[in-house]
């Protein structure tokens, strides 16, 4: 196989050889998927729903939740397919497609969780003037521009990994198409371009990164000023779950993007990837409801009118 116009498959990485085994990773990310869908559905049905949640914090929130529920259902449905029905395939089109939205949707929920850190380091650090420096316009615009930006990194990334010739097989050592790992499938020399792409991402991940964390200094000095253990402990409960995410997908992202690719570790590559792909979407939901009373009461007010309703439309008619 000498050129990538003659691939109209990859064959994506087999969990394990007996059926038992490959049931078994059906159900573990069948249960990982329901999951996601039912946390990340209930944190958008929510806010969108109640409109005292409609304040900049929890409009981001349910930017986030829409794109963990994309990212998660571009890679887990097929790992699902694959697994359930004893197959590796994914066409070239699907591949290219998966591709563009797995970079399309983390480097979008990247860039909105350095604005959530703007946002907490406002409300926190200065909270006199969160109302002008966050108000309706000004969070559209930073939510647009986060969602601009995966989409632009996607695109160049995707055009410029499909355009490369591919004489090193078709076979892929992940569950779903994962550059890094397209990548050692060109040939010789082939990929310098979309390694300096990755080197311009990985710079501008880096600067995020920095004023995520300088942002984060800020609030923990500010927090440490305020005088009430309680308020304290409301401020370090908010604060610390979307740092430990962050840091996660962080460390995680450049491990799988930025791990020289004479370095192969098939294990480590594999769970690796299940940490930056599967286990934010899956989680998330449950770090910011748990850690944020006024959602979870307002997500117990929906369940109990939504089940209120039922009773009364399944109750017979007088």
């Amino acid at each position: 196989m000498s050129n990538s116009s003659y691939i109209t498959q990859f064959l994506l990485l087999a969990f394990a050889d007996t059926r038992e085994l490959q049931l078994l990773h059906f159900w573990l990310f069948l249960g990982t998927y329901l999951a996601a869908l039912l946390g990340n559905g209930l944190i958008i049905t929510t806010i969108a729903c109640d409109h005292h949640l409609h304040t900049p914090m929890y409009f981001f929130l349910l930017n986030l939740s829409l794109l963990d529920l994309g990212s998660i259902s571009t890679t887990v449905p097929k790992a699902m397919a694959n697994s359930f029905w004893d197959t590796r395939k994914i066409s070239y089109t699907g591949c290219a497609a998966q591709v563009f939205f797995v970079v399309f949707l983390f480097g979008a929920e990247y860039s909105l969780l350095t604005v959530m850190s703007y946002d907490r380091y406002i409300a926190i650090c200065k909270p006199l003037h969160y109302g002008t420096l966050l108000g309706t316009r000004a969070c559209v615009h930073m939510a647009a521009a986060a969602w601009g930006a995966g989409f632009l990194t996607a695109l160049l990334h995707t055009a410029n990994t499909f355009s490369l010739p591919l004489c090193q097989g078709n076979a892929l050592e992940q569950f779903f198409c994962e550059i890094p790992h397209i990548l050692k499938l060109s040939c010789s020399h082939s990929h310098l371009g979309d390694d300096g792409y990755l080197g311009v991402s990985a710079t501008l991940a880096f600067g995020c990164f920095v004023f995520i964390v300088v942002s984060y200094v800020q609030i923990f000095r500010a927090v440490l000023r305020i005088p009430s253990e309680q308020g304290q402990h409301k401020a370090f409960s908010t604060c610390l779950p979307h740092l430990a995410v962050v840091s996660l997908f962080v460390s995680t992202g450049m491990i799988a993007y930025l791990k020289p690719p004479s370095v192969s570790f098939p294990s480590l590559d594999l769970v690796v990837s299940i940490l930056y792909a599967v286990v934010p979407p899956a989680l998330n939901p449950l770090i910011y409801s748990l850690r944020n009373q006024q959602l979870k009461d307002a997500v117990g007010k929906l369940i109990s009118e939504g089940f209120s309703e039922a009773m009364k439309c399944s109750s017979p008619s007088a």
